[in-house]
Parts: C-alpha cells; structure tokens; sequence
C-alpha cells in the first residue's frame, strides 16, 4: 500500500520509503515499515550520558543514612552515594577516605578534570569529635578548607557536616576543596 502526502504546495507525491534518523531504528521502502526508538542510544540511562542545556528541577541525590558512628577510617563510596549520614553519636576523631567503591577507586572512576562534590554528616554527643584528615583511595590528601584553617575540633550535641570538592588533576593526582565541620543542632 502506498500512502501518499501533500507538500506545501498542495502537490501529492508517494512516499518512497521510510529511512530512520538518528536514535530510531527500521523503516524501508515496501510491505509493513516499523519505526523504534532506539534504547541502547537515546533512553538508556544506565550509562554514562552528556547533558548540555538542560534544566533539572529538585533533582533526587543518592544518599546513605546508617545508625552507625565513624570508625578510625570512614569509607565514602562515591559511585554509590552523594551524602552519607551517620546517626551513631561519634566516640574518636577519623579519617575520612574516598573511594569509588570496595572494588574501584575514584582514580579509575574519574577522568582528569572531572570533579565531584560529597557531603558527609556525623553526630556528636556531649563530647565533640571531628574529622583529622582526609584520604582518596588510601592516599593522604591537602585540604584547601574555607577560612584556611583545617577543622581543630567538632561541635557537642549537635550534627557537623563536612563538604568537599574533588578534581581529578592528573593521574592518581586531586586538588580537594572543604568547609567543615558546620554545626547543625
């Protein structure tokens, strides 16, 4: 069956086939002619895709909230989560260390000049503790914090919050930007 079409001069002509543009799939030129949207290429969210001028309205972040304390050193797994919360009322300083995951660092998860932001928020009893140093994946790191002074000590009965900029540089290489501890009651 052939379908036929009017043009802006009022001319009708056959249509000869169907070709499929970019992110569709199909067409053809005789019999039955499906068209589909290609997935693997333009609805596929599972991989990485580049956005450019777009607008996001109240996105959603991945964020962990555990019942536990930090530990000498805290695990901030950054392919899973953008904020981690820890309710457990903190007993020592820590360190806190970056990583992409238990089974991939940030090193292999950012390419050079890619750069990610984390929050990381902990709770202190009557006694304050605070974070002393900060680690990507095991390895120690220079914080250039707001006001230029690294964090001497926590706030009591309340919850502090730590954020930080991290740019991969060069190869296993990260300029760290933080603010911290900010005193939430």
């Amino acid at each position: 069956m052939t379908k036929s079409r009017t043009n802006a001069d009022n001319v009708t002509a056959d249509i000869a086939g169907i070709t499929a543009g970019t992110g569709i799939t199909g067409g053809g030129t005789s019999g039955t002619v499906t068209i589909a949207i290609d997935t693997a290429t333009t609805a596929d969210l599972t991989t990485t895709q580049a956005l450019s001028n777009k607008t996001f309205i109240t996105p959603e972040e991945r964020t962990t909230v555990s019942t536990s304390a930090p530990t000498s050193t805290t695990n901030f797994d950054a392919s899973t989560q953008g904020v981690l919360f820890l309710t457990g009322s903190t007993t020592s300083n820590w360190t806190l260390n970056v990583r992409g995951s238990s089974g991939t660092t940030l090193n292999s998860m950012l390419a050079i000049g890619d750069a990610l932001s984390i929050i990381f928020i902990v709770t202190n009893g009557a006694t304050a503790y605070y974070q002393t140093a900060l680690t990507i994946d095991g390895n120690a790191q220079t914080v250039n914090y707001s006001g230029g002074t690294a964090p001497a000590a926590g706030n009591a009965s309340s919850k502090d919050a730590y954020s930080f900029t991290i740019f991969k540089t060069a190869n296993a290489t990260f300029t760290v930007f933080g603010a911290g501890p900010v005193k939430y009651a």
